[in-house]
């Protein structure tokens, strides 16, 4: 395909995160926003790539869209709530390693899916959709409803699905919740994204192939596993293969894995195989735990 639009559903929230002096610096960055970064910096520009969510009506919210659309992701489907702002969540170094805390309280993204219709415009006519299990979490039950429902009418009009688990246990009811919700999203999806380390706490599963086989049952497509610092398992067709890792000096893993999501995805719409996609999708993953941050500057991203 020449040309076509990806629209990444999901949670963008407003990231402090500590510089020299004890000081922190504000930026943005969420899952599915992430993997919408890295696709605008892969794709050509006959994909247009988009981002749907809701924000608030205060400032920071202001800022946010700003920021999205200076990147050169549509912010059509960016809807404003009155009252409300988006998330935000706080970084701190604890003997080197990376501690966040969440206020997602007031976020307006947990109301993006309120509406039927106005998520419908919000799409709008997508060629893909991107969305994770984060972006299923912070809908109450009815959103989460609506959400599917208006996925399936895409894909029942041409559209295909891309899906990152993406599980965070803090976010869920319940671990039946969290299994049933991300069962009903992996069944409808072209491609999947599991971690495992997050499918070991979800499902108790015991290695990569053990994930792959449990999607593919449920019904997905085209599997790929993360797995950290590991090996990638792919399950494509009928052939499962493992991807072997690259070496890396990681500074910081926050978003490797959606910018794997996007590599991955990018390399798809290409034309590349299965193989030489997941490939690609590991470098830029490996080199993105380089940066600080989850979003590598856009001139190195290629």
């Amino acid at each position: 395909m020449t040309g076509g639009r990806i629209v990444c559903i999901g949670e963008a929230m407003a990231e402090f995160a500590p510089v020299d002096g004890g000081l922190y610096r504000m930026g943005f960055a969420g899952d599915t926003l992430n993997t919408a970064w890295y696709l605008r910096g892969l794709l050509p520009s006959s994909w247009r790539v988009a981002f749907a969510s809701a924000v608030g009506d205060d400032p920071v919210s202001a800022e946010l869209a700003a920021f999205v659309a200076e990147a050169g992701i549509e912010t059509e489907g960016l809807v404003t709530r009155r009252g409300m702002t988006c998330g935000l969540y706080l970084i701190r170094l604890v003997a080197g390693d990376r501690q966040f805390s969440y206020w997602r309280g007031q976020s307006a993204a947990r109301t993006l899916a309120r509406d039927r219709a106005e998520l419908s415009a919000a799409i709008g006519a997508a060629d893909w959709l991107h969305l994770s299990g984060i972006t299923l979490a912070i809908l109450p039950p009815d959103g989460r409803e609506r959400l599917l429902a208006e996925v399936a009418r895409r894909r029942d009009a041409g559209a295909r699905l891309s899906f990152d688990p993406n599980y965070r246990p803090g976010l869920w009811e319940n671990t039946r919740s969290a299994r049933d919700w991300t069962g009903r999203a992996a069944a409808m999806a072209d491609l999947v994204f599991p971690s495992f380390s997050d499918e070991a706490t979800l499902w108790g599963d015991t290695d990569p192939q053990v994930t792959a086989a449990r999607y593919r049952v449920a019904g997905a497509g085209e599997i790929v596993v993360k797995d950290g610092a590991g090996p990638v398992t792919l399950w494509a067709g009928t052939e499962l293969f493992q991807i072997s890792p690259v070496l890396a000096n990681p500074r910081d893993p926050t978003g490797a894995g959606d910018a794997f999501d996007g590599a991955y995805l990018a390399a798809r719409i290409a034309g590349l195989a299965p193989e030489a996609a997941a490939r690609r999708a590991r470098d830029l993953g490996a080199r993105v735990t380089e940066w600080p941050g989850a979003l590598m500057p856009r001139e190195s991203i290629c």
